[in-house]
C-alpha cells in the first residue's frame, strides 16, 4: 500500500472486537473479573512453589516460570482492553503499540518454550526416573527457564525490529484487540509480501519445532507408561503428564489457526486472540492446581498461615 504525503503516525486506535452496546456494562465487568482472578489465581501458584519445601521440585519450579509469563502476558494485553471500554481509552501510542506488540511476542514464544521444557522434564521423571535428580539438578533448570526466556526475547526483537521498520502514515485503526503483526501488516504504506512471508516462516517454524518436539517426547513416555504394571502407576503418570497435555492444546491450537492463515485477521481471530491471552492465563492455574493435590494443599496453606 502506498501513502500519498506519507506523515508517521503518532498514535493507533484499537477498535477491538465488536459487541452490542447494551452488553457494555457486563462486558467491562467480565473482563476486569477475569483479569483480577488471572492474577490472583497465578500468584497463588507463584507464593504456595516459593514457600512449601515439598514444592521445590523442577516441575513446580516450571510451573512457577508459566504463571509468571501468565501474569506478564494478562497484564500486557487486558488492561489496554479494558481501557478501551472507556471514552479515549482506545487510543495507543506508537512507541506503546511497538512495547505491546514486543512483549505480546516475546511471552508468548517464551511460553512455548517452557511447554516444551516441561515435556522434558515430565520424560525424564516417567522414563528416567534412576538419573532424573542428577539430570535436573538446580542448575539443569535455571539454564532451560533461562533458555525459554532468552530464546523468547531474541524471537520478539526480531519481528518487532521487521514490523516496524515499515513506514506507517495513512490509516490509523487496528482493526483487532492488540497491536499484533497481521494487524500492523495492514497499516503498513508498503509492500508487506516479505513479512508476512517471514512472519509464517518465523513463527511456524518456532511453533512446529516445539510441537514436534513435544510429540515425540509423549510418544516415549506413553511407550514407559504402558511398561507399568501397577495400574495406580499408570494412573499416577498419566496425571502428572495431563495437565500439561491440556494447557498445550489450549495454547498451540488457537495459536495455529491465527497465524497459519497468512493474511487473515477477521472478527473469529478476534475471539480466538481474547482467548489465548485474557482466558488461557486464567485457566491455566486452575487446570495444574485442581489436578494436582500437592499444589492445592500448598494453596491452601497459605490461606491457614494467613
Amino acid at each position: 500500500m502506498a501513502c500519498e504525503n506519507q506523515t508517521t503516525l503518532a498514535e493507533f486506535v484499537l477498535l477491538g472486537i465488536p459487541y452490542p452496546k447494551r452488553l457494555h456494562a457486563p462486558v467491562f465487568i467480565f473482563f476486569l473479573l477475569i483479569y483480577f482472578l488471572t492474577i490472583t489465581g497465578n500468584t497463588l501458584v507463584v507464593l504456595a512453589v516459593a514457600s512449601k519445601t515439598q514444592l521445590q521440585k523442577p516441575m513446580y519450579w516450571f510451573l512457577c516460570h508459566l504463571s509468571i509469563l501468565d501474569i506478564s502476558m494478562s497484564s500486557v494485553i487486558v488492561p489496554k482492553m479494558i481501557a478501551g471500554f472507556v471514552e479515549g481509552g482506545q487510543i495507543i501510542s506508537l512507541r506503546g503499540c511497538m512495547i505491546q506488540l514486543f512483549f505480546y511476542h516475546f511471552l508468548g514464544c517464551s511460553e512455548f518454550f517452557l511447554y516444551t521444557v516441561m515435556a522434558y522434564d515430565r520424560f525424564l521423571a516417567i522414563c528416567r526416573p534412576l538419573h532424573y535428580s542428577t539430570i535436573m539438578s538446580p542448575r539443569a533448570c535455571l539454564c532451560l527457564s533461562l533458555g525459554a526466556w532468552l530464546g523468547g526475547c531474541l524471537h520478539s526483537i526480531i519481528e518487532t525490529t521487521v514490523t516496524f521498520w515499515l513506514p506507517y502514515g495513512l490509516h490509523n485503526e487496528i482493526g483487532y484487540i492488540f497491536c499484533d503483526i497481521p494487524a500492523m501488516l495492514k497499516l503498513a504504506c508498503a509492500d508487506t509480501t516479505f513479512n508476512e512471508v517471514f512472519t509464517l516462516i518465523d513463527i511456524g517454524l518456532v511453533a512446529i519445532t516445539c510441537i514436534f518436539l513435544i510429540l515425540m517426547t509423549y510418544a516415549y513416555i506413553l511407550s514407559a507408561i504402558l511398561k507399568i504394571h501397577s495400574a495406580e502407576g499408570q494412573r499416577r503418570a498419566f496425571s502428572t503428564c495431563a495437565a500439561h497435555l491440556i494447557v498445550v492444546m489450549i495454547c498451540y491450537v488457537p495459536l495455529a489457526f491465527n497465524y497459519l492463515r497468512p493474511g487473515a485477521q477477521d472478527l473469529l481471530s478476534g475471539v480466538i486472540g481474547v482467548f489465548y491471552t485474557t482466558l488461557t492465563p486464567f485457566l491455566n492455574p486452575l487446570i495444574y492446581t485442581l489436578r494436582n493435590q500437592e499444589m492445592k494443599d500448598a494453596i491452601f496453606s497459605l490461606k491457614d498461615r494467613k
